[in-house]
């Protein structure tokens, strides 16, 4: 499946922990390897992503790592894991279509299918019709998603809006795997922790070890957000959503926020929300289970 003009602004490029590095001024258009440069859709901290043509005139999305960052071996390091977790993982209709990575020009890159969208978050913001239609079928989407990249033997570590790519119809991609890592046999504590607060687990922001179980956690609060509008987890700093997570009056229930969510459907939410893991789902097969009989899917 395949990434977008519009939904590439939307693509958050992961530069965590790659410092000190100002900005080179993109390339301009004209012939990359192969490809021919069409149109600059996103200049990324890490990345731009182009739309190309090769010969045959046909259009995909490529990403080259930026030039200033040639000899930066953890940008290339980073880089290279989101190429090559995307090229392991099973064939699914709910992650963005993976064609090719290497070196071209001296440069790394990686060749996507090209489809119109727009990530979750933007929609979001301009509170879309596309998701008041598709809610029902977005979130199991988003489930399965998840579902296939697990089964795939990786654990996502970013599942947030801004990883999720909708297309008019409500279709939806999984999207930014720089950094997935493989899933451990036991609960194992990563020696580093990169990540979005306001979507990482309790024992994510308490550096202890983690398994999937931090993915149904953030899926958890993208569906919360999704049906509510808000965080579940409010805070401006880790700390102060890890204070938010372990209270123990936990978050608000949804349907407080919008009285038309079913019950059954607000109680899947808050299982993925619990601040213990064993007490969430334990796997997303059983959460997806879960989700069709509570939307009728």
């Amino acid at each position: 499946m395949a990434i977008t003009k519009e939904l590439c602004y939307a693509i958050a490029e992961m530069a965590n922990g790659i410092q000190g590095t100002a900005k080179s001024e993109p390339a301009a258009q004209g012939k990359f390897g192969r490809f021919y440069l069409q149109e600059l859709l996103n200049n990324g901290g890490m990345a731009e992503i182009w739309l190309v043509t090769d010969g045959r005139g046909k259009p995909f999305a490529l990403r080259r790592l930026r030039g200033n960052l040639r000899f930066n071996l953890l940008a290339r390091r980073r880089f290279l894991r989101g190429c090559e977790v995307l090229s392991r993982l099973n064939q699914s209709e709910y992650v963005v279509g993976y064609v090719e990575h290497g070196k071209m020009e001296g440069t790394l890159y990686m060749l996507m299918d090209y489809v119109e969208a727009e990530n979750l978050k933007m929609l979001f913001a301009r509170h879309d019709p596309v998701l008041t239609e598709n809610v029902a079928q977005i979130l199991i989407d988003m489930a399965l998603g998840l579902a296939d990249v697990h089964e795939s033997g990786y654990m996502h570590l970013d599942f947030k809006p801004e990883n999720v790519l909708v297309s008019r119809n409500g279709g939806v991609r999984l999207i930014d795997f720089d950094i997935a890592q493989p899933i451990p046999e036991k609960p194992k504590k990563l020696s580093k922790n990169p990540g979005t607060p306001a979507y990482m687990a309790p024992e994510q922001l308490q550096r202890k070890p983690i398994d999937p179980r931090v993915d149904i956690f953030a899926y958890g609060v993208a569906a919360y957000e999704l049906l509510t509008n808000q965080k579940p987890f409010p805070g401006e700093s880790p700390g102060e959503i890890l204070a938010r997570q372990l209270d123990p009056a936990g978050p608000i229930p949804p349907r407080t926020h919008n009285p038309e969510i079913p019950a059954v459907l607000e109680k899947v939410v808050m299982k993925c929300l619990a601040r213990e893991p064993d007490r969430r789902y334990p796997f997303m097969s059983v959460l997806v289970r879960d989700l069709q009989n509570a939307l009728y899917l």
